[in-house]
């Protein structure tokens, strides 16, 4: 049975702490994908794919954590190793990689605040456009920049695909998106926070104006910091890596910090600790001097 958490509270999410050196033997690497671990075309690099192996040998657990959803997850499923666990949608869900990306924990954005982030949205910035991602699929509204890898999806007004009587009405909704043509990508998300913030936690990965929204309290960091707290993991023996605004959280919490050379600037201020770009194999070239600190004792 899967797992459906609601969340109505914000995480406590600590200050940034002065740059320090990365703990001798941590024993999580949390890595977001997309501009991160993944290179630009999408893939792992051999590089990559030995450094994770090697981390799995030496007693580091890895957990890819992704504003995707567990059906964009097949690049990397034969890439992680014991567990199977990733956690995609931003925190919303906890899936199983070795089973297909079954979900195992689901912590949904409810309808109805969806709807009432739509409203609020509509009214303070004309044009915006919205997809609702359910545990399910994809679904979004006809002006809505369509997804190259759901082609399938049902197109229609937001207030009908988040509406009691929707086909699809009994799969959790994830996260809701909403794209402007036209405001600058921070601005959007500041003025979204303004209008809508009490309804659900806004965040942003694309270099486009497009909003991820998730329920009150759920992001990477939150849903991290559970599943390590179940494996008795505190936020001290974890080390994270990111780029993008949705990786803040998760990068602030986790007790070493890696901003990769393309990231964000909001996230290079937060961090800890510099790596090479998404296209240098930043994340690998971390991760083997972790294994080989870890294997010199």
């Amino acid at each position: 049975m899967v797992a459906v958490t609601p969340a109505t509270e914000r995480p406590n999410t600590p200050a940034t702490e002065p740059s320090r050196p990365a703990p001798a033997r941590p024993r999580l690497i949390a890595t977001d994908l997309d501009g991160t671990l993944l290179r630009d075309d999408k893939t792992v690099s051999d590089r990559t794919v030995a450094a994770l192996a090697a981390a799995e040998r030496a007693g580091v657990e890895v957990f890819f954590v992704t504003g995707r959803p567990a059906r964009w997850m097949d690049v990397v499923s034969a890439h992680v190793h014991g567990h199977g666990l990733a956690i995609c949608a931003n925190g919303a869900a906890v899936v199983d990689l070795h089973q297909g990306g079954l979900p195992i924990e689901v912590r949904p954005l409810a309808a109805d605040r969806a709807l009432a982030v739509v409203e609020a949205l509509r009214e303070a910035a004309p044009g915006t456009t919205f997809a609702v991602e359910r545990s399910g699929g994809i679904f979004y509204e006809p002006e809505y920049p369509p997804f190259h890898l759901d082609p399938g999806a049902i197109v229609a007004p937001a207030e009908k695909l988040l509406h009691d009587g929707f086909a699809h009405a009994d799969t959790p909704v994830l996260k809701l998106l909403a794209h402007h043509p036209e405001l600058a990508p921070d601005a959007f998300l500041q003025l979204a926070r303004s209008v809508a913030g009490d309804y659900g936690d806004f965040t942003r990965s694309s270099p486009s104006a497009l909003l991820e929204v998730s329920g009150l309290g759920v992001s990477k960091a939150s849903t991290l910091a559970r599943c390590c707290a179940e494996r008795g993991i505190s936020a001290a023996e974890v080390v994270a890596f990111g780029d993008m605004p949705n990786d803040l959280e998760m990068l602030m919490w986790a007790g070493t910090s890696y901003a990769m050379a393309n990231a964000h600037p909001d996230v290079l201020a937060a961090t800890t600790h510099r790596t090479g770009a998404n296209t240098e194999d930043g994340v690998a070239a971390v991760i083997e001097r972790i294994v080989e600190r870890i294997l010199a004792g």
